[in-house]
């Protein structure tokens, strides 16, 4: 006989009114995102109870970690949210920083990763929006939005050689080869592009009858329950909270707090007003990678290589990279047998497209971290869905799933 508790809690559902139905919602749904699955209680068609499971994506990210190291852990940070790649690389590279106690990351460092922490921010809300828009019956953005990613992740390939998993933060070098005038060039002419795209899609969607009537008052959300289940991002602002890291007095980071721009805030808490903030934070990333290319340009920082860590650590050890053939094997060595750090205890947190995500990094004297946890705003945003789809009818449940913006990759690490 088979074991119903092995596929979902069964006991929550032994005591049920028998006038409800039980319906199993994805994992083949298209609006189910891949892996999810929902156990949902029916009157009629409102939903009174969800049952969620997040599918079989377990990977172990967390442990394999600490057999690897550190520089060896960022290519999984790109696959945890694989629609916001870099700027987890982010979190984790500056959770490394913290470790090596190195404060003074150059100015110019610290631009090149937040311009490729707004581009990541775009490829992630087109992709939200545009799939959102399809499972509601909106075609036409999703032609839009891709053609938009598909510029987007040429970036990325000519910054790192690759399209999607970029593993292009690092704790130690970075290397600044592809920031030619001409790359700064392509991003300015993008910019001005986009631009257009963006109010195209403001205008077939913001404006629609059929579109505010699907999302207008739908999966509202106050900031009792925010506070409560630890929401952040753009759940957190569509309530009113004014929560973004980057422009926090106290905890930003890579020199955010450097840049004049705003970040939005909603009042209904609804599908509409989660919408509207991820449009607006669309056009207000456009408007920072700007600024930063305008300063890169100003700067002329495609003469060198700009490094950092390693030039530290070197001199910290009285080496000189290549006067002779001794310190060029202790730099084979130094990158071969990577980082060894001595025993500390750091966390940091970035503010990543989906909401605040966070790396806890344990070391211990050795070069593979003892412990690593990852804090993801995906987990947080999928475990509130039971309370944000209660009450609303079953057609309205595909609506409220593409605005929490969830990918399962980080949320069963």
């Amino acid at each position: 006989m088979i074991n119903r508790s092995f596929f979902f809690n069964w006991n929550n559902f032994k005591r049920y009114n028998k006038n409800r139905i039980i319906l199993n919602f994805g994992p083949q749904h298209p609006a189910a995102h891949g892996v999810l699955r929902l156990i949902l209680q029916l009157e009629g068609e409102i939903i009174q109870k969800t049952d969620v499971h997040i599918g079989l994506l377990h990977r172990g990210t967390e442990f394999l970690m600490e057999s690897k190291h550190y520089e060896k852990s960022i290519p999984y940070f790109d696959r945890l949210d694989y629609c916001s790649m870099i700027t987890q690389e982010h979190a984790y590279v500056l959770a490394i920083e913290k470790l090596l106690n190195i404060t003074n990351i150059n100015y110019y460092v610290c631009l090149v990763r937040i311009l490729f922490d707004e581009l990541t921010r775009l490829l992630n809300h087109f992709l939200a929006i545009a799939c959102h828009a399809l499972d509601i019956g909106s075609m036409s953005s999703i032609f839009w939005a891709f053609e938009e990613r598909e510029k987007l992740m040429e970036f990325y390939e000519r910054a790192s050689g690759a399209r999607m998993h970029a593993a292009f933060h690092k704790p130690i070098i970075l290397s600044n080869n592809f920031l030619s005038n001409n790359f700064l060039h392509d991003i300015l002419f993008f910019i001005n592009n986009c631009f257009s795209t963006l109010n195209e899609m403001h205008n077939v969607l913001s404006y629609n009858k059929i579109w505010k009537q699907r999302l207008v008052n739908i999966g509202t959300i106050n900031q009792e329950s925010c506070i409560n289940f630890n929401l952040t991002g753009v759940m957190a602002r569509s309530v009113g909270i004014r929560s973004d890291i980057r422009l926090s007095s106290f905890s930003s980071y890579s020199s955010y707090n450097s840049l004049k721009f705003n970040s939005f805030i909603g009042s209904n808490g609804d599908c509409f007003d989660r919408y509207l903030l991820r449009m607006m934070e669309m056009g207000e990333s456009l408007h920072i990678i700007n600024i930063v290319v305008q300063k890169l340009q100003i700067g002329n920082v495609n003469t060198n290589s700009v490094n950092v860590i390693w030039d530290n650590l070197f001199k910290k050890n009285g080496l000189n990279q290549y006067s002779s053939m001794e310190d060029l094997i202790n730099h084979f060595l130094n990158w071969h047998t990577g980082l060894t750090i001595s025993n500390n205890t750091q966390s940091t947190y970035i503010e990543s497209p989906k909401g605040e995500f966070g790396v806890a990094i344990i070391s211990n004297n050795t070069t593979a971290p003892l412990r690593c946890k990852i804090k993801s705003p995906s987990y947080f945003n999928l475990q509130f869905l039971p309370n944000l789809v209660k009450g609303h009818y079953l057609a309205d449940l595909a609506a409220i799933i593409g605005t929490i913006d969830i990918v399962f990759g980080e949320v069963d690490r």
